[in-house]
Parts: C-alpha cells; sequence; structure tokens
C-alpha cells in the first residue's frame, strides 16, 4: 500500500535538493511524496546548521509535530541533514519521538533504514560515504520538474575556517564526475529545467580528473552552454580562493551564464579574514570584483558577512563597511558571529552583545540601501524574467531576472518556463512588481 512522506527542508540549496533526491529514492519502497504535513505516514526534518541554534530549533520543531498527531498515528520521524550529522546519536538520546537519524552523506541507505524502522525504530547512519551516495543516486531518475532546478557538483569544504561547521558535517571535498553532472542535467533539461544553478559548499572548487585531465566548474559550464533547452546558468557558493582565470573568462564567453556572483567575503578586514582563516585577502577580493567589472559592467555582487567575530575592532568593522560602500552589494547577508560547537572559533570571547548589534544594524542599512536602490533602478524599465511558477493562492507569477531578482506580476500560466519582458512599475527591497510588457518580445521556451 502506498504511503505519504513529507519533508520539510531548511537551509540552503543544497538541502532543497537533497531532500527531491530523497523523494526519487523512496518511491523505490512505495512513498509518495505529500504536501499535506498533517497526514503523513513518514515526517522528514531536513536540517540545517549553519545559523544561531539550529539544535533547538530542531527540537522546537519535534514539538509541533508531536502536538499535530497527537490524536493521530505517529508517524516515522526523520531528522535529516547537518544538525542530524553533527548531533548524531545525542538527538535519539534525547528526543525519543525520533525513529532515525541521518546524515547528509548516508541518504542513499534511507530506503534501508525504513524498512529497517518496522522492528527497530531507533536507528542512526551518519557516516562519510559521499562516493556510495552519489553513485546510488546516480542510477536513480531526478523527477524535479521546476523550471529553474539544483543540480549539485561537488559537495564537502577543505578550507576549514575557523567558524565553520560544514568540514564537520558535510566532509572533505569531493566532485561529481562530469559525465554523471551532464547527464542528470540533461533529465533536468528534458523535465523542463530552463535554468540550472550549479552546487557545491564550495562550488567553484569543483575538481575531477579523468584521463589525467582535469575538469573544472568551468568545463561544466561550458558545456551547459550547448544545450539549446537551456537557457540560464547559474553557480553557488563560491569560495574567492577558487575564483580562477577560466571561471572568470567564461563571463566573457559564456552567453548562458548570469551576471550576478554570490561570493561571500565574511569581513573587509584582512585582520579578521587571517583570524577567521578565510585563506583570502580584500586585496584579492577586490582584484577578483574589478577584473569581473572590466569583462562586463553589468555585473553584480552578493556576499555574506559575519558581524563582530571575536577580536573585530571597530576600525576593522569600519573596513567591511568601506568594503560595502565600494562595491554596492545588490544581495547580501549579515549575522552576528554565533559560535559552533567543535569549531575553533567557539571557545572565543564574545564581543559586547549590544555593541554586535549596534554594528550588525550599521551594515545593514547600508546593504539594504543599495539593494533598495537597485531595485528602483529597474522602475519604469523592462527586464527579461524567466518564468518559474504561478504564487500559491495569487492569480500572479514568479520569476527571476539575470541577477536573480524576485519579479511579480499577473499573467497566464502558459507564459511559465518562458523568457518574457516585464516592464517594473514599483519595488520595494526584495522583489519588482510590473505587467508583461508585450506577447510578441517572448522568447520561446
Amino acid at each position: 500500500m502506498e504511503k505519504k512522506i513529507f519533508i520539510k527542508t531548511f537551509g540552503c540549496q543544497m538541502n532543497e535538493y537533497d531532500s527531491d533526491r530523497i523523494y526519487d529514492s523512496v518511491k523505490k519502497i512505495g512513498f509518495k511524496k505529500t504536501n499535506d504535513q498533517k497526514n503523513a505516514d513518514c515526517y522528514v526534518l531536513n536540517t540545517c546548521h549553519i545559523r544561531d541554534k539550529a539544535k533547538e530549533k530542531v527540537y522546537h520543531e519535534i514539538g509541533r509535530v508531536k502536538k499535530i498527531y497527537r490524536r493521530k498515528k505517529k508517524p516515522i520521524l526523520i531528522v535529516a541533514g547537518c544538525v542530524a550529522q553533527a548531533e548524531n546519536q545525542e538527538m535519539l538520546k534525547r528526543e525519543p519521538y525520533i525513529d532515525i537519524v541521518i546524515g547528509p552523506q548516508s541518504y542513499h541507505k534511507i530506503n534501508e533504514l525504513l524498512k529497517k524502522s518496522a522492528t527497530n525504530p531507533k536507528n542512526e547512519e551518519t557516516e562519510f560515504d559521499t562516493i556510495s551516495k552519489f553513485e546510488y543516486f546516480d542510477k536513480i531518475k531526478n523527477t524535479g520538474n521546476k523550471v529553474s532546478a539544483f543540480l549539485t557538483i561537488q559537495e564537502g569544504c577543505d578550507k576549514f575556517c575557523n567558524f565553520c561547521v560544514v568540514p564537520f558535517t558535510r566532509g572533505p571535498e569531493y566532485s561529481r564526475p562530469l559525465k554523471k553532472i551532464l547527464n542528470e542535467a540533461e533529465i533536468l533539461i528534458k523535465n523542463g529545467a530552463k535554468e540550472i544553478t550549479l552546487l557545491g559548499q564550495n562550488v567553484n572548487a569543483y575538481s575531477y580528473f579523468e584521463n589525467s585531465k582535469e575538469y573544472r566548474i568551468s568545463n561544466l559550464i561550458n558545456e551547459l552552454e550547448k544545450y539549446s533547452e537551456l537557457k540560464r546558468i547559474r553557480y553557488t557558493t563560491s569560495h574567492p580562493r577558487d575564483m580562477t582565470d577560466d571561471l572568470i573568462d567564461c563571463y566573457l564567453n559564456n552567453k548562458k551564464l548570469m551576471p550576478f556572483v554570490h561570493l561571500p567575503i565574511q569581513s573587509g578586514s584582512n585582520k579578521i579574514l587571517k583570524l577567521m582563516n578565510r585563506k583570502h585577502t580584500v586585496e584579492d577580493y577586490l582584484n577578483i570584483y574589478e577584473r569581473l567589472k572590466k569583462i562586463n559592467p553589468k555585473i553584480e555582487f552578493s556576499s555574506d558577512f559575519i558581524i563582530s567575530y571575536p577580536g573585530e575592532t571597530n576600525d576593522d568593522f569600519n573596513d567591511t563597511l568601506n568594503l560595502v560602500k565600494k562595491i554596492k552589494f545588490i544581495n547580501s547577508y549579515s549575522f552576528i558571529f554565533s559560535p559552533r560547537p567543535g569549531t575553533k572559533a567557539a571557545e572565543l570571547k564574545l564581543i559586547d552583545n549590544e555593541v554586535s548589534k549596534e554594528r550588525l544594524n550599521e551594515i545593514q542599512k547600508n546593504l539594504f540601501n543599495y539593494q533598495i536602490n537597485k531595485n528602483r533602478s529597474f522602475e519604469g524599465k523592462s527586464v527579461e524574467v524567466l518564468v518559474e511558477n504561478r504564487m500559491h493562492n495569487q492569480f500572479k507569477l514568479f520569476g527571476r531576472n539575470e541577477f536573480n531578482n524576485s519579479v511579480i506580476f499577473e499573467g497566464n500560466e502558459n507564459n511559465i518556463g518562458k523568457i518574457i519582458k516585464v516592464k517594473i512599475e514599483n519595488t520595494n527591497q526584495n522583489s519588482l512588481f510590473g505587467k508583461i510588457e508585450n506577447n510578441k518580445n517572448m522568447k520561446a521556451a
């Protein structure tokens, strides 16, 4: 008998990709995806460890699940993702409601664990087995049918930034075979993808050797360029140290690579970057910025910032502020430093909370101001939008322009999957709003 599985996904795009692949896997043993979280036979929390208090948020979420199913048959509760990897057996001990704990590199074992749960309701699998995982999923067709699709090409991290848990939750860097990636890309394109975003913890560190030849992300981008049905290519998240010449050259030669670069710097102070063990300098970052702007002045940047990292002085913070004012990032993420257990920065002395809040408010005021101004610059202009879907419970369509801005407008569902021109009438900090210019400007899917 067919059973229903619901997955609630937290965090990054890679978790979204992983959740979709879990759905593809469990179909083989009779589970069907449901969007109804109140009536599931299996309930999965695919967790993220990047944000503050991630572990406690998971237990809070489990409390919600308990309330939903208080008068119903309990679902098989699975905690997956990076929190599962970091906490493993401890989660089973602390919360009896959990049935299975599974880390990101063990998803190929989820069917086996679900089968075992009938007789052994407490299972944990958090071994790093990345190669086996990808070999398993390479044999299962990706059934994703989104206009804008994610495709993982690389996992793990060897950088060991002192604040980051990724090397401990996702393991060492691993790059998938180029042919396997292209095979999956072909399936996604046949399923209707017009845009593919290449994913990795350090996506531009992608490096795969075959017959003594190295293939890098630039090779993937240039191969994807050849698919006529594919209209746009993106990648995230990248590291400044791996922004190599061949990747930069892609912005000169590749017409489908979008002119938008998400490149986390974390701080505008070389002293703080060294304390973070980031392995790049502000000068390195500015060199990348200037080279890309020279290739195409239209290219825009977004970034990530950690505010009040231990040891940050007012001068260090002002260096970050000056960098923001110089580059004028159009969309960035900024957070006060919060320690992650097991990292080198976990035991460092924290900066006063009030000082940290003031700095965060100041940096966000500037970041949001540039974001708002960039959005306003589109008002009265036409932008090319790849239409992704109809918005939930609304008679409006959702898409993105080449800079990854959200664009919302009224339109026919026949527009989904097409690139159309939308004249922007007004904007806010996060979105652009407009009307379809005219149908003759549509680009066929």
